[in-house]
Protein backbone atom coordinates (compact mmCIF):
# COMPACT_ATOMS: atom_id res chain seq x y z
CA UNK A 1 0.00 0.00 0.00
CA UNK A 2 1.54 3.30 -1.08
CA UNK A 3 2.61 5.49 1.84
CA UNK A 4 1.43 9.09 1.70
CA UNK A 5 3.30 11.52 3.95
CA UNK A 6 0.53 13.84 5.10
CA UNK A 7 3.01 16.42 6.39
CA UNK A 8 4.68 16.55 2.99
CA UNK A 9 1.29 16.92 1.27
CA UNK A 10 0.52 19.99 3.40
CA UNK A 11 4.12 21.26 3.05
CA UNK A 12 4.68 21.09 6.82
CA UNK A 13 7.04 19.44 9.28
CA UNK A 14 6.06 17.24 12.22
CA UNK A 15 6.31 20.14 14.67
CA UNK A 16 3.49 22.03 12.94
CA UNK A 17 0.82 23.45 15.26
CA UNK A 18 -2.93 23.05 14.81
CA UNK A 19 -3.03 26.62 13.48
CA UNK A 20 -0.24 25.83 11.00
CA UNK A 21 -2.18 22.81 9.73
CA UNK A 22 -5.40 24.79 9.33
CA UNK A 23 -3.60 27.62 7.52
CA UNK A 24 -1.74 25.27 5.16
CA UNK A 25 -4.90 23.32 4.37
CA UNK A 26 -6.90 26.44 3.48
CA UNK A 27 -4.11 27.80 1.30
CA UNK A 28 -3.57 24.56 -0.65
CA UNK A 29 -7.28 23.69 -0.90
CA UNK A 30 -7.93 27.03 -2.57
CA UNK A 31 -4.98 26.55 -4.92
CA UNK A 32 -5.98 23.07 -6.09
CA UNK A 33 -9.77 23.36 -5.82
CA UNK A 34 -11.52 21.66 -8.80
CA UNK A 35 -13.49 24.82 -9.58
CA UNK A 36 -10.21 26.65 -10.24
CA UNK A 37 -8.61 23.72 -12.06
CA UNK A 38 -11.30 22.25 -14.33
CA UNK A 39 -10.28 19.09 -16.20
CA UNK A 40 -6.88 19.04 -14.43
CA UNK A 41 -6.41 15.43 -13.29
CA UNK A 42 -3.25 16.16 -11.31
CA UNK A 43 -4.84 19.08 -9.47
CA UNK A 44 -7.88 16.91 -8.65
CA UNK A 45 -5.63 14.18 -7.24
CA UNK A 46 -3.69 16.75 -5.21
CA UNK A 47 -6.94 18.21 -3.87
CA UNK A 48 -8.08 14.76 -2.68
CA UNK A 49 -4.72 14.15 -0.97
CA UNK A 50 -4.88 17.56 0.73
CA UNK A 51 -8.33 16.76 2.13
CA UNK A 52 -7.17 13.33 3.30
CA UNK A 53 -4.08 14.82 4.96
CA UNK A 54 -6.12 17.49 6.73
CA UNK A 55 -8.66 14.92 7.93
CA UNK A 56 -5.88 13.00 9.70
CA UNK A 57 -3.57 15.76 10.94
CA UNK A 58 -6.38 18.01 12.22
CA UNK A 59 -7.62 15.17 14.45
CA UNK A 60 -5.32 14.87 17.53
CA UNK A 61 -5.93 11.12 17.96
CA UNK A 62 -5.41 10.27 14.30
CA UNK A 63 -2.33 12.50 14.13
CA UNK A 64 -0.82 10.77 17.18
CA UNK A 65 -1.27 7.37 15.54
CA UNK A 66 0.12 8.62 12.22
CA UNK A 67 3.19 10.11 13.93
CA UNK A 68 3.86 6.80 15.70
CA UNK A 69 3.03 4.20 13.07
CA UNK A 70 3.34 5.97 9.73
CA UNK A 71 1.64 4.08 6.90
CA UNK A 72 0.23 1.51 9.37
CA UNK A 73 -1.53 4.12 11.52
CA UNK A 74 -4.99 2.81 10.63
CA UNK A 75 -4.09 -0.44 12.41
CA UNK A 76 -2.59 1.21 15.50
CA UNK A 77 -5.08 -0.36 17.93
CA UNK A 78 -4.49 -3.86 16.59
CA UNK A 79 -0.75 -3.23 16.61
CA UNK A 80 -0.73 -2.18 20.27
CA UNK A 81 -2.87 -5.14 21.26
CA UNK A 82 -0.72 -7.61 19.33
CA UNK A 83 2.45 -6.15 20.84
CA UNK A 84 1.10 -6.49 24.36
CA UNK A 85 0.03 -10.08 23.73
CA UNK A 86 3.44 -11.04 22.37
CA UNK A 87 5.15 -9.34 25.29
CA UNK A 88 3.02 -11.30 27.77
CA UNK A 89 3.69 -14.57 25.96
CA UNK A 90 7.46 -13.99 25.85
CA UNK A 91 7.52 -13.04 22.18
CA UNK A 92 10.24 -10.49 22.78
CA UNK A 93 8.30 -7.32 21.92
CA UNK A 94 6.73 -4.68 24.12
CA UNK A 95 5.18 -1.37 23.17
CA UNK A 96 6.41 2.05 24.26
CA UNK A 97 3.74 2.01 26.92
CA UNK A 98 5.25 -1.19 28.30
CA UNK A 99 8.73 0.32 28.51
CA UNK A 100 10.27 -1.52 25.56
CA UNK A 101 12.94 -0.35 23.16
CA UNK A 102 12.49 2.69 20.97
CA UNK A 103 11.39 1.60 17.50
CA UNK A 104 11.63 3.67 14.36
CA UNK A 105 8.81 3.90 11.82
CA UNK A 106 10.57 1.27 9.67
CA UNK A 107 10.86 -1.05 12.69
CA UNK A 108 7.12 -0.77 13.28
CA UNK A 109 6.42 -1.50 9.64
CA UNK A 110 8.74 -4.51 9.67
CA UNK A 111 7.14 -5.80 12.84
CA UNK A 112 3.67 -5.22 11.42
CA UNK A 113 4.56 -7.29 8.37
CA UNK A 114 6.09 -10.07 10.47
CA UNK A 115 3.07 -10.16 12.76
CA UNK A 116 0.41 -10.00 10.07
CA UNK A 117 2.24 -10.93 6.90
CA UNK A 118 1.51 -14.65 6.93
CA UNK A 119 5.09 -15.94 6.76
CA UNK A 120 5.84 -15.08 10.38
CA UNK A 121 9.53 -14.30 10.60
CA UNK A 122 8.93 -14.17 14.35
CA UNK A 123 7.12 -17.46 14.44
CA UNK A 124 3.69 -16.20 13.35
CA UNK A 125 1.02 -18.44 11.89
CA UNK A 126 -1.48 -17.57 9.15
CA UNK A 127 -1.96 -14.06 7.89
CA UNK A 128 -4.36 -11.73 9.66
CA UNK A 129 -6.44 -9.82 7.15
CA UNK A 130 -7.35 -6.19 7.66
CA UNK A 131 -9.81 -4.03 5.82
CA UNK A 132 -8.42 -1.13 3.77
CA UNK A 133 -8.85 2.54 4.58
CA UNK A 134 -12.07 4.32 3.61
CA UNK A 135 -11.61 7.26 1.25
CA UNK A 136 -13.64 10.47 1.23
CA UNK A 137 -14.04 12.65 -1.84
CA UNK A 138 -16.11 15.70 -2.80
CA UNK A 139 -17.73 15.98 -6.21
CA UNK A 140 -18.66 19.47 -7.41
CA UNK A 141 -21.62 19.70 -9.79
CA UNK A 142 -24.12 22.29 -11.00
CA UNK A 143 -27.84 21.91 -10.36
CA UNK A 144 -28.45 21.25 -14.04
CA UNK A 145 -25.94 18.37 -13.92
CA UNK A 146 -28.12 16.40 -11.50
CA UNK A 147 -31.42 16.99 -13.28
CA UNK A 148 -30.77 13.89 -15.40
CA UNK A 149 -28.98 10.63 -14.65
CA UNK A 150 -25.52 10.72 -16.20
CA UNK A 151 -22.03 9.29 -15.90
CA UNK A 152 -19.08 11.11 -14.35
CA UNK A 153 -15.39 10.21 -14.06
CA UNK A 154 -13.84 10.89 -10.66
CA UNK A 155 -10.12 10.57 -9.88
CA UNK A 156 -9.44 9.36 -6.33
CA UNK A 157 -5.95 8.52 -5.07
CA UNK A 158 -4.67 8.39 -8.64
CA UNK A 159 -7.38 6.04 -9.89
CA UNK A 160 -10.17 7.00 -12.30
CA UNK A 161 -13.60 5.77 -11.29
CA UNK A 162 -16.56 5.86 -13.69
CA UNK A 163 -19.73 6.65 -11.73
CA UNK A 164 -23.40 6.83 -12.58
CA UNK A 165 -24.89 9.90 -10.91
CA UNK A 166 -28.64 9.38 -10.35
CA UNK A 167 -30.92 12.30 -11.10
CA UNK A 168 -32.17 14.10 -8.00
CA UNK A 169 -28.99 13.95 -5.90
CA UNK A 170 -29.06 16.70 -3.26
CA UNK A 171 -26.39 19.10 -2.06
CA UNK A 172 -24.47 17.54 0.84
CA UNK A 173 -25.72 14.04 0.08
CA UNK A 174 -23.20 11.25 0.65
CA UNK A 175 -23.14 8.01 -1.32
CA UNK A 176 -20.94 4.96 -0.75
CA UNK A 177 -19.03 3.20 -3.53
CA UNK A 178 -18.08 -0.21 -2.08
CA UNK A 179 -14.53 -1.54 -2.46
CA UNK A 180 -13.11 1.65 -4.02
CA UNK A 181 -11.19 2.77 -0.94
CA UNK A 182 -7.69 1.76 0.14
CA UNK A 183 -6.35 -1.73 -0.51
CA UNK A 184 -6.77 -4.29 2.25
CA UNK A 185 -3.80 -5.69 4.18
CA UNK A 186 -2.81 -9.32 3.58
CA UNK A 187 -5.66 -9.91 1.17
CA UNK A 188 -8.25 -8.22 3.36
CA UNK A 189 -11.19 -6.41 1.73
CA UNK A 190 -10.74 -2.95 0.27
CA UNK A 191 -12.19 0.03 2.03
CA UNK A 192 -15.10 2.01 0.65
CA UNK A 193 -15.26 5.36 -1.10
CA UNK A 194 -17.65 7.97 0.30
CA UNK A 195 -18.57 10.78 -2.09
CA UNK A 196 -20.10 14.02 -0.83
CA UNK A 197 -21.96 16.04 -3.46
CA UNK A 198 -21.39 19.79 -3.51
CA UNK A 199 -24.08 21.20 -5.82
CA UNK A 200 -24.05 24.85 -6.84
CA UNK A 201 -27.13 26.55 -8.23
CA UNK A 202 -26.58 28.96 -11.11
CA UNK A 203 -30.21 28.98 -12.23
CA UNK A 204 -33.18 31.24 -11.51
CA UNK A 205 -34.88 28.42 -9.65
CA UNK A 206 -34.74 27.77 -5.92
CA UNK A 207 -34.70 24.10 -4.96
CA UNK A 208 -36.24 22.71 -1.79
CA UNK A 209 -36.20 18.93 -1.81
CA UNK A 210 -37.96 17.85 -4.99
CA UNK A 211 -39.82 21.13 -5.49
CA UNK A 212 -38.66 24.18 -7.44
CA UNK A 213 -39.63 27.81 -6.92
CA UNK A 214 -39.32 30.82 -9.21
CA UNK A 215 -40.63 34.35 -9.71
CA UNK A 216 -42.24 35.39 -13.00
CA UNK A 217 -42.79 38.98 -14.10
CA UNK A 218 -46.38 39.70 -15.14
CA UNK A 219 -47.36 42.87 -16.97
CA UNK A 220 -50.21 44.85 -15.50
CA UNK A 221 -52.46 44.33 -18.52
CA UNK A 222 -52.27 40.50 -18.30
CA UNK A 223 -52.78 40.72 -14.55
CA UNK A 224 -55.95 42.81 -14.96
CA UNK A 225 -57.46 41.25 -18.07
CA UNK A 226 -56.05 37.72 -17.87
CA UNK A 227 -54.61 35.84 -20.80
CA UNK A 228 -51.75 33.46 -21.50
CA UNK A 229 -48.00 33.83 -20.96
CA UNK A 230 -44.97 31.65 -21.76
CA UNK A 231 -42.62 30.87 -18.89
CA UNK A 232 -39.39 28.93 -18.45
CA UNK A 233 -39.44 25.69 -16.49
CA UNK A 234 -36.35 23.62 -15.70
CA UNK A 235 -36.80 21.44 -18.79
CA UNK A 236 -38.20 23.95 -21.26
CA UNK A 237 -40.88 26.55 -21.91
CA UNK A 238 -44.59 26.09 -21.16
CA UNK A 239 -47.69 28.20 -21.74
CA UNK A 240 -49.50 29.25 -18.60
CA UNK A 241 -53.03 30.71 -18.40
CA UNK A 242 -53.45 33.82 -16.27
CA UNK A 243 -56.72 34.51 -14.52
CA UNK A 244 -58.23 38.01 -14.78
CA UNK A 245 -57.56 40.30 -11.79
CA UNK A 246 -54.49 38.31 -10.70
CA UNK A 247 -52.92 39.95 -7.66
CA UNK A 248 -49.22 40.62 -7.07
CA UNK A 249 -47.62 37.70 -5.17
CA UNK A 250 -50.13 35.12 -6.44
CA UNK A 251 -48.65 31.62 -6.41
CA UNK A 252 -49.40 28.97 -9.02
CA UNK A 253 -48.40 25.30 -8.81
CA UNK A 254 -47.30 23.41 -11.90
CA UNK A 255 -47.57 19.76 -10.96
CA UNK A 256 -44.70 17.51 -12.04
CA UNK A 257 -42.55 20.41 -13.27
CA UNK A 258 -40.17 20.34 -10.32
CA UNK A 259 -37.01 18.28 -9.72
CA UNK A 260 -36.61 14.52 -10.26
CA UNK A 261 -37.17 12.35 -7.20
CA UNK A 262 -33.94 10.54 -6.29
CA UNK A 263 -33.92 6.95 -7.56
CA UNK A 264 -37.63 7.03 -8.45
CA UNK A 265 -37.79 6.84 -12.21
CA UNK A 266 -40.35 9.19 -13.77
CA UNK A 267 -41.33 10.93 -10.51
CA UNK A 268 -40.93 14.70 -10.16
CA UNK A 269 -41.69 17.35 -7.61
CA UNK A 270 -43.72 20.47 -8.43
CA UNK A 271 -42.84 23.95 -9.65
CA UNK A 272 -44.26 26.91 -7.71
CA UNK A 273 -44.50 30.16 -9.66
CA UNK A 274 -44.94 33.50 -7.90
CA UNK A 275 -46.24 36.40 -10.00
CA UNK A 276 -44.47 39.73 -9.67
CA UNK A 277 -46.62 42.42 -11.34
CA UNK A 278 -44.56 45.03 -13.17
CA UNK A 279 -45.81 48.60 -13.24
CA UNK A 280 -45.30 50.17 -16.70
CA UNK A 281 -42.82 53.02 -17.03
CA UNK A 282 -42.10 55.68 -19.67
CA UNK A 283 -45.81 56.08 -20.40
CA UNK A 284 -46.89 58.09 -23.42
CA UNK A 285 -49.31 60.99 -23.01
CA UNK A 286 -52.10 58.85 -24.42
CA UNK A 287 -51.38 56.04 -21.94
CA UNK A 288 -51.38 58.49 -19.05
CA UNK A 289 -54.68 59.88 -20.27
CA UNK A 290 -56.23 56.41 -20.37
CA UNK A 291 -55.03 55.61 -16.86
CA UNK A 292 -56.54 58.88 -15.68
CA UNK A 293 -59.83 57.90 -17.26
CA UNK A 294 -59.67 54.56 -15.45
CA UNK A 295 -59.00 56.34 -12.18
CA UNK A 296 -62.06 58.55 -12.71
CA UNK A 297 -64.19 55.48 -13.43
CA UNK A 298 -63.07 53.82 -10.17
CA UNK A 299 -64.08 56.94 -8.27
Amino acid sequence: MEFIDYYKILELNKNASEADIKKAYRKLARKYHPDLNPNDVNANKKFQQINEANEVLSDPEKRKKFDKYGKDWKHADEFEKAGQQRSQSGGGFSSHQGGGANFSEDDYSDFFESMFGGQGRRGGGGAVKYRGQDFNAELHLDLRDVYTTHKQTLTVNGKSIRLTIPAGVENGQVIKIPNHGGEGVNGGPNGDLYITFSISNNTNFKREGNNLYCDVDLDIYSAVLGGEITIDTFDGKVKLPVKPETQNGTKVKLKGKGFPVYKKEGEFGDLYVTYKIKIPTNLSDKEKELFQELAKLKK
